[in-house]
């Protein structure tokens, strides 16, 4: 065996997935801005990617275009996932640029895109699409989610697969393994063994090998790119400037100054288990509503987020011509109620971040509040993004009111807050030359063994 042969034979050791995407691109649309250009190149010939791009950047006009090419390609119509109340956007977005999409049921067709939302994917017989692309693809991140298997197993047969999203939570390792297993790069529990290590006894308490970080998130950008500005990857960010974002918040007295051993507190005391939290929560959600109330302007369009029924119940029957929408509406009247605000017909809503924090362009409004708080980030990332995104006009401000209790939370989300901005500072470390270097399939490199010492061949030409 010569030692090119052996170099070879190493080489085929590799864990690699090879790219099944376009070899000869077409020519894209001239509307399309060069980051959006290049990734929308880059996810054609990957074949199966993933695009993080922060809220306005352009997400689901690379979407549409990727799905048009896909379909002309494959000979077969692309479906296009989106949440509820989003789809329609969407086809609104095409028809602005002339691209052919349009939202379906189960019995209608399309000629390039077809666009449903995840509450009607039992009704589809994908072997009917040569590509699927899932707009909001954080719908991914649990593992034992209702969609989760199911958009895994039925889109393997698919050789064009996009998922897309604003951005993963933040240290979140499940999320990306279960993109990575969408898109059938390596399966989550693959992606366990080669990078991380078990910490402590909860099964999916994991964290990253110390030696094998960059080396994970090198694997990432091979096959997922992120930015939150087009500057991430080098390119101009004329025209991306954000607007100023001022949180404010509103703390309730709750006068709890007694501790668990009888001991008095001049200052209240926190509540730091799930069970103080909730009481905490229920206990002043009278003074919150209030307080929300009080902070509604009496013109321009306002957003009330909550997280319990009895807090948005209560501050939508407190505002007069407040309209409230819930997770138990049909999907129809939630659809009808997002659009009716989206084009101004009703000047305060009130939902959950969990029903309509994904996905909704809002630019026409620039004020929300928050009447409760949990421990998610996401949800409250995701829902001030409906507002603060590139091409809003106005300031954004966004209204917190909490119990005086409620400290850890808080302090939870700011903590949550900086583990998001070291994941994105990391991702895009690794993808800063995406605009100059072709992106090729996902290659995979073990490097768990750091030698110390310099290995030396023997002089021969050839091994026996």
């Amino acid at each position: 065996m010569t030692l090119q042969a052996y170099h070879d034979f190493l080489a085929q050791k590799r864990v690699a997935d090879v790219a099944s995407g376009l070899v000869t691109l077409p020519e894209l649309p001239a509307f399309l801005f060069p980051h959006q250009r290049d990734i929308v190149r880059w996810s054609l010939r990957r074949g199966r990617a993933a695009i993080f791009a922060g809220t306005g950047l352009g997400k689901t006009l690379m979407e549409l275009v990727w799905a048009r090419v896909v379909a002309n390609h494959t000979g077969k119509p692309t479906l296009l996932l989106a949440p509820l109340a989003v789809s329609h956007q969407h086809e609104r977005e095409a028809g602005e640029f002339g691209l052919s999409a349009r939202v379906v049921t189960s019995g209608g067709v399309a000629d390039e895109t077809a666009i449903t939302n995840y509450q009607k994917l039992d009704q589809f017989d994908l072997t009917a699409y040569g590509g699927i692309a899932l707009d909001e693809s954080s719908i991914l991140k649990s593992y034992d989610g209702h969609y989760r298997s199911k958009l895994i197993e039925l889109a393997k047969p698919i050789p064009f697969r996009l998922a897309a999203t604003a951005t993963p939570a933040p240290n979140d390792f499940m999320e990306l393994g279960n993109h990575a297993e969408f898109l059938g790069v390596m399966s989550y529990f693959s992606m366990l063994a080669t990078f991380f290590t078990h910490d402590g006894s909860e099964t999916r308490n994991w964290r990253l090998k110390g030696h094998a970080e960059n080396d994970f998130w090198r694997w990432m950008a091979s096959w997922a790119v992120m930015l939150r500005k087009p500057s991430d990857l080098g390119y101009s960010d004329d025209g991306y400037e954000l607007p100023p974002l001022v949180k404010r918040l509103h703390v309730v007295e709750t006068g709890s100054h007694w501790e668990d051993a009888g001991q008095f507190s001049l200052l209240p005391v926190e509540a730091r288990t799930l069970q103080e939290r909730n009481h905490a929560r229920k206990s002043t959600i009278d003074h919150r509503i209030a307080r929300a109330v009080a902070l509604t302007p009496a013109d321009g369009h306002f957003v009330w987020w909550g997280n319990l029924n009895a807090e948005t119940e209560g501050v939508t029957k407190a505002i007069p011509g407040a309209v409230e929408v819930r997770g138990s509406d049909h999907d129809d009247y939630k659809e009808e109620k997002l659009k009716a605000f989206s084009q101004g017909k009703i000047r305060v809503l009130v939902t959950k971040p969990s029903i309509c924090g994904f996905g909704m362009n809002w630019q026409h409004c620039h004020r929300c509040g928050f009447v409760g708080l949990n421990d998610s980030f996401e949800q409250v990332y995701q829902a001030i993004r409906r507002f603060w995104r590139f091409g809003q006009k106005e300031k954004v401000t966004a209204e917190f009111i909490a119990a005086d209790t409620e400290g850890a939370i808080i302090a939870n989300l700011d903590r949550k807050e900086a583990d998001a901005e070291r994941m994105a500072a990391a991702m895009v470390r690794h993808m800063a030359d995406l605009s100059s270097v072709a992106v090729r399939g996902a290659v995979l490199e073990r490097h768990d063994y750091q030698p110390k010492q310099k290995f030396r061949l023997p002089q021969w030409e050839e091994f026996a």
